[in-house]
């Protein structure tokens, strides 16, 4: 009796542990209840982090040399290839919206993550086979032309296989960290803590990966072979897709999956403020007895949402619109918006490095020793290496000095953070300005203004200041934005806040190609060179440029408007 009394108690005490030990909120792969201890944390973002690097080796494989496969192969000019990567890369980061809406609705983030992959993948494939045709393997592979004319058929598999890569994309990326996020516990202190390191360390592996990229894919693109460039990327996302499903069982699940979708409820509140703009005296009496009721911050800010909570004959009875929690999502969201707006300059400045910050190197001297030439794409490498540089100084250096002098727990706030970010750019894109004009001032002091595939006698170097404080930027703005988009909304909606995140750049790449293709007929023309001509020598870049760092600094005064009036949804 004595020894089946010890056993009891002994396995009561091993039992309750694990009973105050249920993670609220979340479930296991199987539904049921999910543990603490073997389960989230650490233990399983670090994979969906290495499923991320993956990624974004493959993305970044495709993306970062886009525009010299376009100018080579493709025969595109200068300006056409532009508008034609800034397209494509903007429908990559719109696409999020629907890949966040179907998960949020109808898949769950982890369903959604293993058709992305598998839609990713054939994309992928696709494309593979469009550069290894026949057909295209007498186009040269880095110098534009005019004279290469590549199959129309290939050129069509070729856009078909890199938008479906951007659907893949799109259903990919916003739930993949939404899903990274969701294996903390933000009720507990600890994982709390992790919580809000993992958006840098995440962002610090990510770039990790595509330093890789730019470096190894890129000459592989540039010096042997398209198809093997694109091909390893496919091998990569299959790497990826193994990686994430060997963690299914360790993974921390939504309880639910939401019934409708986030945007068909939050587009029924704004149709019910509508509906119920004109109310009768009583409906209003009826709506400031509801606004007494709601939370201060609810009550006092975008309060004409509140009509949404009244029927159309004035009512609150069963027959009202829209429930409380509808009313708050869309609040939430339209909070948003103004720091989404303010953001869209900062995009456009982000699409420069992968189009035109490439085509300057492409004309400098990128000898090293041994005469190896580096890629002009793998410059944008100087990005990464800044942000893998800059991230541990950020999170281990600059956030305790700033956590001491203001007693914030991340140091600066979020929205501090992403504006110390813009004012880096902007200066950036200074710094492109006047390395520009130097690189014209040298291409005319050498005869070579009419030369335009001859190596301007000036080093690639010079274009390392502009990389390397964009990427410190980076550290500061687009960390931040994914931290505010995730943090400033319902936790049903975190995919659709890190998509809206996302859509900024979108949305940036759109306004970019556009400004582009105006400049082009504004500035171009018979007997004229516009800045963007193909003979960059002839071009004007640098006016661009200072376009750019004067509208971020508009863009600046606006957003520290919108960000001083901003009220955090706590």
């Amino acid at each position: 009796m004595a020894i089946a009394s010890i056993i009891s108690e002994s396995t009561a005490e091993a039992q309750t542990p694990l009973l105050y030990d249920v993670v609220e909120g979340s479930v296991d792969y199987k539904a049921g209840p999910v543990f603490r201890y073997n389960s989230g944390g650490w233990r399983s973002a670090s994979l969906i982090i290495g499923v991320e690097v993956a990624e974004r080796f493959a993305y970044y494989g495709i993306a970062s040399n886009l525009i010299t496969y376009l100018t080579g192969p493709l025969g595109q000019s200068t300006a056409f290839a532009a508008e034609n990567v800034n397209a494509w890369s903007g429908t990559a980061s719109l696409l999020p919206l629907l890949g966040a809406s179907i998960a949020d609705t109808f898949l769950g983030r982890y369903r959604t993550i293993i058709v992305a992959s598998l839609i990713y993948i054939l994309g992928l494939g696709l494309l593979t086979l469009s550069a290894v045709l026949p057909s295209l393997s007498d186009c040269p592979s880095t110098k534009s032309t005019a004279s290469c004319s590549p199959d129309p058929i290939q050129v069509v598999l070729f856009f078909s296989s890199l938008y479906l890569v951007a659907l893949g994309q799109g259903g990919h990326k916003p739930c993949v960290q939404a899903f990274g996020a969701d294996q903390f516990d933000g009720q507990d202190p600890k994982e709390c803590k992790g919580k809000s390191s993992f958006f840098n360390w995440w962002y610090f592996c990510m770039c990790g990966g595509t330093l890789i990229t730019l470096w190894v894919l890129n000459y592989i693109q540039d010096n042997l072979n398209w198809g093997l460039g694109f091909g390893i990327p496919c091998v990569m996302m299959m790497i990826a897709l193994i990686i994430f499903l060997l963690g299914t069982k360790t993974y921390r699940y939504s309880v639910k999956v939401e019934e409708r979708s986030a945007f068909r409820r939050i587009g029924r509140v704004f149709l019910a403020t509508i509906r119920n703009w004109q109310t009768s005296s009583s409906a209003i009496a009826l709506e400031e007895e509801i606004r007494g009721t709601l939370p201060h911050q609810s009550s006092e800010q975008f309060k004409f949402l509140n009509k949404a909570l009244l029927a159309p004959d004035g009512s609150k009875e069963d027959g009202k619109v829209c429930s409380l929690s509808e009313v708050e999502e869309a609040k939430a969201v339209l909070r948003l918006v103004p720091i989404w707006a303010a953001c869209l300059v900062y995009a456009v400045v982000y699409a420069q490095s992968s189009t035109f910050f490439t085509k300057q190197g492409v004309t400098m001297d990128r000898s090293i020793s041994l005469g190896i030439e580096i890629p002009p794409a793998s410059l944008q490498s100087f990005i990464s290496l800044a942000i893998v540089l800059s991230i541990p100084i950020y999170d281990r250096v600059f956030v305790p000095i700033a956590r001491a002098l203001t007693g914030k727990p991340s140091g600066i706030t979020m929205l501090q953070r992403i504006g110390t970010g813009i004012c880096l750019s902007a200066l950036s894109m200074a710094i492109a300005a006047v390395v520009e004009m130097k690189r014209l001032e040298i291409a005319r002091e050498y005869g070579l203004v009419d030369k335009p595939n001859a190596t301007v006698p000036m080093s690639v170097w010079w274009l390392i200041p502009q990389y390397v404080l964009f990427g410190v930027a980076d550290v500061f703005t687009m960390v931040g934005l994914q931290e505010f988009f995730y943090d400033q909304v319902p936790s049903e909606l975190r995919s659709v806040g890190l998509s809206l995140y996302l859509s900024i750049f979108g949305v940036g790449s759109f306004i970019s190609s556009f400004l582009v293709s105006a400049i082009e007929k504004a500035t171009g023309g018979e007997g004229h060179y516009s800045w963007f001509a193909n003979n960059l020598n002839r071009g004007h870049l640098d006016y661009f440029y200072w376009l750019l760092a004067g509208l971020s600094m508009v863009q600046l005064v606006a957003y520290l408007y919108f960000a001083r009036n901003y009220v955090y949804n706590r």
